[in-house]
């Protein structure tokens, strides 16, 4: 049987698997080293390129670690509307030197090849994005001694990962940076409105299921954390707040952005890839958002070499700047100080009439997060 998810890690700190390449090995090993848990995005990898980066983290610690997933997206429908949407950003690639990428790539994101190597050479967590895996995977997994993870948005999607047999669920609320990680990208569910703050998520989860919850969505400081945990959660997933870190394998325009004061607020967006993603409202993001289509992973691939050659240029106007609501929050510290100021913050929050804590540094002594929550 898989370890319990709180007995992984002495802080109930987890360190969001970003795709793209945020969440390197180095940022997880340090996260891991200062006793939080340390997550490997595989998303936009090939199973060889997932399958070297596990190494490479093996060879930087023996902490424990999670490997996220993108589950299979469908065929792409809308040929005429991601038509349309390529005339459109014909001058974004005249304007960086560069040409559109083509839309009709891979949809599966090398899925199954990723499964049989985790299979074959288990890690200890394996997570799932954009939909939920089938009793039968989650079995596979649990017999190796893997621990299963379940992003949901919505409490109907937590009752399916919990049908399918999953030992818990990630609850991201709208608030989070990034790819919103529900089970059908539905469009109707688009604008202001869309998505459910953290907090009632966590309430709606909670009773609709019995899983762990891990709980993420603009989680910056260790106060936030004891609030999602007062609430029920086991543990919390940052993202934003590890993406300054100089271990963090994000590029150095989007770090920075985080904190300028010329990015005002996130906005979620089909702008990039064609999914709602919460991201800093930047040019490319304002002018093509409201008419990009609902067809990921067809526009991921499609701007993908706008987005790299703005990067190359120096322009972040044109980058895809991922980022939770709470990103002026972010702090540039390295990840070990990171997790041990998260951690002395969320002892102040629990013991609100002792004296602030100075800002530690190093790493965390042993014992199972689980018992602090």
């Amino acid at each position: 049987m898989p370890t319990a998810l709180t007995e992984l890690s002495a802080h109930p700190i987890v360190q969001a698997p970003m795709a793209g390449g945020a969440s390197c090995p180095e940022l997880a090993a340090a996260v891991g080293a200062a006793g939080g848990l340390g997550f490997l995005a595989a998303g936009y990898k090939t199973a060889d390129g997932m399958r070297q980066e596990i190494e490479r983290l093996r060879g930087m610690t023996g902490r424990p670690f999670g490997v996220n997933l993108f589950m299979p997206q469908p065929a792409l429908a809308e040929d005429a509307a991601v038509d349309a949407y390529r005339e459109r950003l014909a001058g974004e690639a005249d304007r960086y030197g560069t040409t559109l990428g083509d839309p009709r790539g891979a949809t599966d994101d090398d899925y199954e090849a990723k499964l049989a190597l985790l299979r074959e050479d288990p890690v200890p967590v394996v997570s799932f994005t954009f939909g939920c895996p089938t009793a039968e995977t989650v079995d596979s997994l649990t017999r190796v001694g893997t621990c299963t993870v379940v992003t949901v948005t919505t409490a109907a999607e937590a009752r399916d990962a919990q049908e399918a047999g999953a030992d818990a669920v990630c609850v991201q609320g709208t608030e989070a940076g990034g790819h919103q990680g529900t089970h059908r990208d539905d469009p109707q569910r688009d604008g202001n409105g869309a998505g459910v703050g953290l907090l009632t998520l966590i309430a709606e989860v909670r009773e609709a299921v019995r899983l762990p919850v891990i709980a993420a969505g603009g989680l910056m400081r260790g106060a936030q954390i004891a609030a999602v945990l007062a609430a029920g959660a086991v543990a919390a997933q940052l993202g934003t707040a590890f993406l300054a870190c100089p271990e963090s394998g994000a590029h150095p325009l989007h770090k920075q952005a985080l904190t300028d004061p010329l990015y005002a607020r996130t906005e979620l967006t089909r702008a990039f890839s064609g999914r709602p993603a919460r991201g800093l409202a930047n040019r490319f993001l304002r002018e093509h958002g409201p008419y990009a289509p609902a067809a990921y992973p067809a526009l991921h691939h499609l701007t993908s070499p706008v987005r790299k050659a703005a990067a190359q240029a120096g322009d972040p106007q044109a980058m895809s700047l991922w980022a939770g609501q709470g990103h002026r929050l972010a702090r540039q510290l390295p990840a070990a100080e990171l997790v041990a100021v998260l951690a002395a913050e969320l002892a102040a929050a629990r013991a609100p009439s002792a004296p602030a804590p100075s800002t530690p540094a190093g790493t965390a002594g042993p014992g199972p997060f689980g018992s602090a929550s």
